[in-house]
């Protein structure tokens, strides 16, 4: 999420959020805080980076913690986690420059990690940035994290075959989305990208050509986890990585599982958020999210102790929220992960037409198809509730169901043929199914294109895709617009692959608009991002807003300690003990 932090070091930048419009409640009892206010700051006492971390009420050690998901964590490399799964996973096994502190009840601070504190602004502009890493951290085999292990980390996330993680210190340090082809990783191993350095064992300094405020922010994110030069395998590390948390990676089974056990390197005095409570943590991977939620259901055995990574399926939540017995065991939380149907631009060149799509889409019936508002809620701007200055608006108002007749007023008469491109599996074949209805009645001709949802995104970040319109979500790497809308729509950076701008757009007016508003003063930046978001959909109208999504999920009787994380929305696992 790149927010911007405020210019002098030690100043503090609050956050205040609104989960509130993500679900209301019409008598369903999902319990979701649709009033909910999340804050945060910017730690500016070093204490606050200090650990150990809080003891968490009740919590006890011993025990395995179990974590089920259907599929396979895709990364597992530190510098190429960018899932929800493996950014909820990477944190037992990696520390990183800054993390946030999460009560869970929607108060965050962003505090020192490695670090001491969440960075020094040197020269109060944004450009040159430096991190002092803490004394007594320590690798899982005893050997001490100094700035050149930091680095190094750092440095490797610009090698072209570790792709998939985020990218923003690398094409911030090169100034150029193309940071591969100005620094190479491997004909300069051993050395440093221009603009890292450590000038001792205890910093990092970070030397930008252009200002970024939101560099300790960046900085939470896995692409920061340290590690030696003689234990990077390349592609390889994603099978064992070298610990820097509090537990390490004993066993993995590509498809099966991942077993992590305590680290006994790792001192909780250095760390503000972690714990070790468990012996050990399984990942097992294979039951569909039915197998997840009947086996929480159930509560047997090993089950007790064990949390359902996948949200519980459509089929079952009329059940789960109509078990009382069941309330204390699940988590039903608003997130900040955004759904849109995105319109490529390249083909469907008339804005008429992309602004009868917004008219043409029901979105009711869309939430109604996901789940109900246990899993999603609807929306009409591109910038999810959860972000710093929301603003609610509707460019297109078309009621709950949408207005097919408006949207055949847009078209002048004629029928718009168009290719809808969706995953193959079941849910998104049924989203399909909505969408193509939803639009033939708006007057479009509708292709439905299915493609392996493995392949999916990597597909539609292909400028030359053969597809016109496109299911795509996003959640933003921390709650600010700059997160959001320059990353999804600045069409400079459209590459021929591995574009996060799936629209395509590239207008000179909104590029212009991005430069003006990231050079403001963070405090004033959040409106200007609301009042963006708006122009874009009135001027471009390059996506259909359609759903936020809730998270709905089951733990066991004996998982304590879990709870739905305030940042990407999904289970975290720091504070987790299996109760006694």
């Amino acid at each position: 999420m790149r927010a911007r932090v405020a210019a002098a070091a030690g100043s503090a930048f609050a956050l205040a959020l609104t989960l509130g419009a993500c679900s209301k409640n019409t008598g369903t009892k999902t319990d979701v805080d649709t009033g909910r206010k999340t804050t945060g700051v910017i730690a500016t006492d070093p204490k606050d980076s200090l650990g150990p971390a809080a003891e968490v009420p009740g919590a006890t050690k011993g025990g395995t913690l179990t974590i089920l998901r259907e599929t396979q964590i895709s990364h597992l490399d530190p510098q190429r986690v960018y899932s929800f799964a493996g950014l909820m996973a990477a944190p037992l096994y990696a520390r990183y420059l800054t993390t946030w502190k999460d009560d869970g009840k929607g108060k965050l601070t962003l505090v020192g990690d490695l670090a001491e504190t969440p960075g020094t602004n040197v020269n109060n502009d944004c450009k040159v940035w430096e991190f002092k890493i803490k004394d007594g951290l320590k690798f899982e085999d005893g050997r001490p994290i100094t700035s050149k292990e930091v680095a190094y980390g750092i440095a490797r996330s610009f090698s072209p075959d570790l792709t998939g993680g985020p990218t923003y210190i690398q094409e911030w340090l090169a100034d150029s989305a193309q940071y591969d082809t100005v620094w190479d990783f491997k004909a300069n191993k051993g050395s440093l990208p221009p603009g890292l350095t450590t000038p001792d064992d205890k910093t990092v300094r970070f030397e930008f050509k252009t200002a970024h405020c939101d560099l300790p922010f960046a900085a939470s994110l896995p692409a920061t986890a340290p590690l030696p030069a003689d234990k990077d395998t390349g592609v390889n590390v994603d099978n064992q990585p070298f610990s820097s948390g509090p537990y390490k990676i004993t066993k993995l089974t590509p498809g099966v599982e991942v077993v992590l056990e305590r680290n006994d390197q790792w001192d909780p005095k250095t760390d503000p958020v972690r714990h070790q409570y468990p012996d050990k943590f399984v990942w097992s991977f294979g039951a569909t999210p039915d197998a997840q939620a009947n086996r929480m259901i159930a509560d047997n055995g090993p089950d007790q102790s064990a949390v359902a990574f996948n949200t519980v399926p459509a089929s079952l939540v009329s059940r789960v929220l109509g078990d009382a017995a069941l309330k204390d065991r699940s988590m039903l939380e608003p997130t900040p992960s955004a759904n849109r149907l995105t319109i490529n631009t390249q083909r469907v060149t008339d804005l008429k037409v992309r602004q009868a799509l917004n008219y043409a889409i029901d979105r009711e019936g869309l939430v109604k198809a996901l789940g109900g508002e246990a899993l999603a809620s609807p929306m009409t701007t591109l910038l999810p509730p959860a972000t710093l200055g929301f603003e609610k608006y509707d460019a297109y108002p078309a009621g709950p169901t949408g207005n097919p007749d408006k949207a055949k007023e847009l078209l002048g008469g004629k029928e718009v043929p168009l290719v809808l491109a969706v995953r193959d599996d079941d849910l998104n074949q049924r989203l399909g199914t909505q969408l193509k209805n939803n639009l033939e009645k708006a007057g479009f001709k509708v292709t439905v294109k299915t493609t392996p949802a493995d392949s999916y995104l990597d597909d539609v970040k292909k400028k030359d895709n053969a597809w016109d319109i496109y299911l795509d979500s996003w959640a933003a790497d921390w709650p600010s617009g700059a997160a959001v809308l320059p990353v999804l729509f600045d069409g400079r950076n459209i590459k021929p692959a591995g574009n996060s701008n799936t629209a395509y757009v590239n207008s000179d007016t909104i590029n212009a608009e991005f430069d003006r508003v990231l050079a403001m003063d963070p405090a004033a930046q959040a409106s200007e991002w609301a009042k963006l978001d708006k122009k874009i959909m009135e001027e471009l109208a390059p996506a259909v807003p359609l759903w936020v999504d809730v998270s709905f999920n089951l733990h066991g009787s004996k998982a304590g300690g879990v709870f739905i994380e305030s940042i990407f929305g999904n289970v975290s696992f720091v504070n987790a003990y299996v109760k006694q």
